[in-house]
């Protein structure tokens, strides 16, 4: 099955929110015939973006291959979050990793956000950046885990912008009472994720094309059905809409949908903070700039869009029950991809070649960062991507045969493991 069309119109932006209300970028052509260039790079969302223009601050000659629109995969369709650290906890990095490459990775994800808002500022993206990020725990232990990682990160990281927050300050937060509290990370916060995608496409140099779809790669070559790029490196920066162009890639990188809703304007519902919660399949929300609640959630495990409406706003209204005959003005899916440790895959495919996609939920400011290390990699200096490389990365179990089966199965299980409370 094919992602980049099962579920969308070919060189169109799925109807979100986002769409409705980016600053608009003008296409650029297909690639038509041959042409030659120090570096060609396959997608043009994040990752891609930011390595071309990091590679054409450095004075590589880039080519950018994209098979529908700038932005249009994940980079343009997410919650906008901008998470501090990694996907996993750093307790967890310790114990995979030791302290050393857990510190590194640490101060590596703080770079990330760094490096997102001096891009926004350096290049005048209009992202509307705003601070707080809200983590809302179910449970009494959540609440308690959250208390302790807040002061561990103070500790021994010297990060002091998570705040506990007790249920009170939550529910004054995020106007519900759902939540038994959780904790409040200042130092995070969320973009317009489209307008960070089509600002970063607007600030490179490098040469996009887009409705350019990758068939094939021969080395360092590679192949659009309308033409080729012969280059000396290549990024393939693809993520969930990778399919079979790379199988070392895609054996450890699978695709899953994901679903988000905007109701019509509903003024003071909540603090201008985005939101996550502590299920498995996770809740995440926040308000846009003319005061729609932005929801995103809900279980769907096959790869052709469910009825989006009708996913997301069953735990839309567990949340906020008091906007059941809220309309719903746009819905939206799309597909991000997740690694077994849900730790981005890093990889060096064959000489020449690199790839880095897997961000887990978590590659606003990552993914940004991604495109920056290979852009150093490809110019000597890969001390940051071999780092990212030592992460573990096993294969799903099952091949592209078994493991959508066998993913579907295991989050039904976590499904209802949320439901029943646990």
């Amino acid at each position: 099955m094919n992602l980049l069309t099962v579920n969308d119109q070919p060189g169109a932006y799925p109807p979100s929110w986002y769409a409705a209300t980016a600053t608009p970028l003008p296409a650029f052509a297909p690639l038509q015939g041959a042409t030659r260039a120090d570096v060609c790079i396959v997608g043009a969302g994040y990752t891609g973006l930011s390595a071309a223009l990091h590679l054409a601050e450095r004075g590589f000659d880039v080519v950018v291959l994209e098979a529908q629109r700038v932005g249009w995969g994940a980079s343009g369709r997410n919650g906008g979050q901008v998470g501090s650290g990694q996907r996993r906890e750093q307790d967890d990095l310790e114990a995979m990793l030791g302290m050393n490459d857990a510190r590194h990775l640490w101060n590596l994800a703080e770079e990330a956000k760094t490096l997102l808002h001096d891009l926004i500022a350096r290049h005048d993206i209009p992202a509307g950046y705003r601070p707080g990020i809200a983590h809302a725990c179910r449970t009494t232990a959540e609440v308690d885990h959250a208390r302790r990682y807040a002061e561990k990160l103070a500790k021994d990281y010297g990060y002091d912008q998570v705040q506990p927050v007790d249920a009170a300050r939550m529910a004054d937060l995020l106007g519900t009472d759902v939540y038994k509290g959780g904790d409040l990370d200042q130092g995070a916060g969320h973009v317009h994720p489209l307008n960070l995608a089509l600002g970063l496409a607007r600030a490179t140099r490098a040469r996009i094309h887009e409705r350019s779809t990758v068939t094939r790669l021969d080395g360092t070559t590679v192949h659009t059905e309308n033409g080729h790029v012969q280059a000396d490196h290549v990024i393939l920066a693809c993520n969930g809409y990778l399919g079979a162009l790379e199988g070392g890639v895609a054996a450890r990188v699978m695709p899953i949908n994901n679903f988000i809703v905007a109701t019509e304007p509903v003024p003071g519902l909540m603090a201008p903070v985005a939101a996550c919660d502590t299920r498995f399949v996770v809740n995440y929300w926040r308000m846009s700039d003319d005061n729609r609640l932005l929801f995103g959630g809900g279980e769907s495990y096959g790869y052709r869009f469910p009825d989006i409406i009708k996913t997301v706003r069953k735990p839309l209204l567990k949340v906020y029950p008091q906007l059941a005959d809220a309309r719903i003005d746009y819905a939206w899916g799309g597909t991000l991809a997740i690694t077994m440790n849900r730790m981005p895959c890093f990889r060096r495919v064959a000489r020449g070649v690199l790839s880095a996609s897997g961000y887990s939920g978590h590659g606003v400011a990552m993914a940004t960062m991604a495109g920056k290390i290979m852009a150093e990699a490809v110019a000597g200096e890969a001390g940051r991507f071999d780092l990212m490389a030592r992460l573990p990365q096993h294969r799903f179990p099952g091949g592209s045969a078994l493991r959508s089966p066998l993913l579907a199965l295991a989050m039904t299980w976590y499904g209802l493991r949320d439901r029943l409370g646990l």
